[in-house]
């Protein structure tokens, strides 16, 4: 079900709304308007929808508009056309039409930010920073200070409840503004560049606390990022923005299969595969192996045998080779070496690599108990390579 709901969004600052719209219906460019009128278009004809449980990343370079588009979303950036829905019980509030009250409430009740810059108040105690959101949501002193405490336990403060923010480090101070926000119990949750400027091992740990939390919790999150790695590591859709334009939408392993414009694909070039990537998106398909009396070649020297389509062992001339089915969240360590192993297709390419490297073999990839394909070192090398791509025509 749709959280968030964003349709024919414009965003433009300046004066002259009259000339710079017409303008922008005609495809004049964001620096033509500029020129011609003195605006500035923050975002052009954004469309997009985020459900209950998504983490929607909004990603791109510095400009492109993915903060101003976020900034909409609990209306401190003015819509100059199109509508952004958020829901509010049954019904779904346009942010850009709701008056004051409405907007207040929605901003207490519903919609709560995580800054760049952390935006803590110095002269009050992580714990009082943490429940000054309930304080504006008219929750009484000892409530508030009570839910306060359970959220500093969940990111791990609360040694530190009575501090002030200038004596916890860029990091902690940061899981006071996730635990800041987690607090209002809100059902949408806006993160702009939360983890930015933090070293990049801090960092990493927030990601990865972040993705913790979201599976306890379950909020609506939009994320904007210019690291197109963070983006994929915690996003489960991605929005690329340039120019003030989303030019692709769509699931990560998709974005990076199949980027749809030249500027996607450079994004893409440069990004760790085995952070995204399953083993569906990079095996050879059964039907594409060398066959040999009713066998597959699957290495040298190891040829698969299947009884409509499923597994029946592999075999090297006519010995047969040990195997065995890995399912995740198992030790590899616990995989004999020169096995070859059975794991789902959507085992991820780091997983894949790291059983691969362990038992020095091929894997076989099965689909509800169909064997579908297989991974060898030619399909980790071409990931590696960048050759996974399935788009056939980049369009500029």
């Amino acid at each position: 079900m749709a959280v968030v709901t964003i349709e024919h969004l414009d965003i433009v600052f300046g004066d002259n709304l009259a000339k710079t719209l017409p303008l922008m219906d005609k495809g004049h460019t964001r620096n033509d308007i500029l020129g011609l009128t003195g605006d500035v278009v923050g975002v052009q004809d954004a469309n997009i929808e985020v459900n209950e449980g998504e983490i929607c990343v909004l990603m791109g370079l510095s400009g492109s508009g993915k903060s101003t588009l976020l900034r909409a979303v609990n209306g401190l950036n003015k819509i100059a056309r199109g509508r952004c829905l958020v829901r509010d019980g049954d019904e779904m509030v346009d942010m850009a039409t709701c008056d004051e009250t409405k907007l207040r409430h929605m901003r207490t009740h519903r919609v709560s930010m995580v800054f760049q810059s952390f935006a803590l108040m110095p002269w009050l105690t992580v714990l009082e920073n943490v429940a000054f959101g309930l304080e504006m949501q008219g929750m009484g002193l000892k409530e508030r200070l009570s839910k306060a405490k359970e959220q500093l336990d969940m990111v791990g403060l609360t040694q530190w409840a009575d501090k002030k923010p200038d004596e916890l480090s860029g990091g902690m101070r940061q899981r006071v503004g996730l635990a800041r926000a987690f607090a209002m119990d809100t059902d949408v949750l806006l993160m702009d560049e939360p983890f930015s400027a933090l070293d990049p091992l801090i960092r990493s740990q927030l990601q990865d606390e972040l993705i913790e939390l979201q599976k306890r919790l379950n909020k609506t999150i939009i994320f904007v990022s210019h690291d197109l790695d963070e983006a994929l590591k915690i996003g489960s859709k991605i929005a690329i923005m340039e120019s003030a334009r989303i030019i692709q939408q769509d699931e990560p392993e998709q974005i990076v299969l199949n980027p749809a414009t030249e500027y996607v694909e450079k994004f893409v070039a440069h990004t760790n595969p085995l952070n995204v990537l399953c083993g569906s998106a990079l095996m050879t398909p059964i039907a594409e192996l060398a066959k040999k009396e009713a066998r597959f070649s699957v290495g040298e020297n190891l040829w698969l045998a299947l009884d409509s389509g499923q597994f029946q062992g592999v075999y090297n001339l006519e010995e047969e080779v040990a195997s065995a089915q890995w399912a995740p969240g198992m030790p590899i360590e616990q995989v004999p070496a020169n096995t070859v192993v059975r794991v789902d297709e959507t085992i991820t390419m780091r997983d894949a690599v790291e059983i691969r490297y362990h038992t020095d073999r091929p894997l076989v990839l099965e689909n509800a108990g169909q064997c579908v394909g297989i991974l060898s070192d030619h399909n980790f090398y071409h990931a590696l390579l960048g050759k996974h791509f399935s788009r056939t025509e980049v369009s500029s």
